[in-house]
């Protein structure tokens, strides 16, 4: 494994996309183990993409496109706009309960941060917001959809760890509304120091905020019906990514009426793109978690954790530095696909529950694609913004630092993410 670790370090070192990098990194394991034959490589190439559990990505990816391309969007930024223009910084607060809400929907922390980049960054900017800071502002809140239901990052650890979905769905929704009020905290006071003035004098009545939420209510009662659903049995978790399509057409064409034919075919041809790539990701992948297993990569670093200390806190400070560091270098998707096999047995061996875990992790591998050198959405939003990274991921210090704040609370008090899955389907 160490030989296949070098190829995937250079490769990654001269710029390589990195699902190539994985591929023929997982094909130097094997070529430097001769006594596997290579068939066994491509079993696990292809066993990955025939996983039930797997079968909801592409289908929450579809059903997060049309959603998106039905009208959902407009109508939450009117509820938002309503709920926090009264705020400091009050596009940066439309942003925070916007990212909440498209959770949802989305399931994708880099999507959400692309799409309020151009749909509120030109309007921030032109109120007087600085470029970097705006551009900050609507990545790092994209970091709420890591743990918000349906989240694609949830889906891919559940798949790999095997940890309930269901369970992982309900553990997601308290951190990530205390994600939101931590950011709004943090943007309301550097708002308020940089001069960023509310946009009305006076929160909005009961009446304005009860006619902007009903057009919103089919979008907001939709991860409260997918975490129902799985829980009454009403469908799996993959059978939910289905009802979601059939959700959001219903949606798009009954209800709102602005799903037509034209929007219904580009949705679908931009889905496929997007499946493509994840799905491609998936199945190289399987190579690399096959080596990992093979040479007793888990046992290893379980064994060497272990022994430097039994306490769990301890044992988390380490994981929690080596998961900064890991979503630094390495895209969010892949860590989600090779690490729960690893640090499961680590976590799990000094009593941290895996549902809790899962929270955890993808909270922070999520924080990675705001920072440099590999943070696509770093990239993505200071591109459409017009500002240098750089200047972008010096703004985003203070956000990205609560952030990390609410994940040694998740550490210290379990039942933050814990209580809600015990109190649905069971302790």
């Amino acid at each position: 494994m160490l030989t296949a670790a070098i190829v995937f370090v250079i490769l990654l070192a001269f710029g390589m996309p990195v699902a190539f990098t994985i591929a023929i990194a997982g094909l130097a394991f094997f070529l430097m183990n001769p006594g596997l034959p290579m068939s066994i490589m491509a079993q696990n190439v292809v066993s990955p993409s025939q996983s039930y559990t797997m079968l909801a990505i592409p289908l929450f990816i579809f059903a997060g496109n049309l959603m998106n391309a039905t009208g959902i969007t407009s109508r939450l930024i009117t509820l938002s706009n309503v709920l926090t223009g009264h705020m400091y910084g009050s596009l940066g607060q439309v942003s925070a309960v916007l990212s909440t809400m498209m959770g949802g929907i989305s399931g994708s922390a880099n999507a959400d941060a692309a799409m309020q980049s151009r749909i509120l960054g030109p309007a921030m900017v032109e109120r007087g917001y600085s470029r970097g800071y705006s551009a900050a502002v609507n990545g790092v809140t994209g970091l709420i959809t890591a743990t918000i239901p349906p989240s694609m990052g949830l889906i891919i650890f559940g798949s790999v760890g095997e940890v309930s979905i269901g369970r992982l769905f309900a553990a997601g929704v308290i951190p990530g509304v205390l994600m939101m009020v931590v950011l709004m905290t943090v943007i309301r006071f550097t708002s308020k120091h940089r001069g960023y003035a509310p946009v009305r004098p006076k929160p909005a009545s009961l009446k304005e905020v009860g006619k902007a939420t009903v057009p919103a209510f089919w979008a907001l009662i939709f991860p409260v019906i997918l975490i129902l659903g799985i829980r009454f049995g009403i469908f799996t978790p993959s059978e939910s990514g289905a009802f979601a399509c059939l959700y959001a057409i219903f949606v798009g064409a009954v209800i709102y009426r602005e799903l037509t034919w034209k929007t219904f075919m580009e949705t679908l041809k931009n889905t496929t793109k997007d499946i493509g790539i994840i799905m491609f990701l998936v199945a190289v992948s399987g190579m690399i978690a096959y080596g990992v297993t093979y040479d007793g990569v888990p046992q290893s670093i379980a064994g060497s954790l272990t022994s430097l200390t039994s306490n769990p806190y301890f044992t988390m400070v380490l994981v929690i530095l080596l998961l900064i560091v890991g979503g630094m270098l390495i895209e969010t998707t892949v860590l989600a696909l090779l690490l729960p096999p690893i640090l499961l047995p680590v976590v799990t061996a000094v009593g941290i529950d895996p549902v809790q875990f899962g929270i955890i992790m993808m909270t922070i591998v999520t924080m990675g694609i705001m920072t440099p050198p590999v943070g696509i959405a770093l990239y993505t939003t200071s591109s459409i913004l017009g500002t240098s990274p750089e200047s972008v991921a010096k703004e985003a210090m203070p956000l990205l630092g609560a952030v990390v704040l609410l994940v040694v609370a998740l550490v210290v008090f379990p039942q933050i993410s814990l209580f809600l899955p015990n109190l649905i389907f069971g302790a």
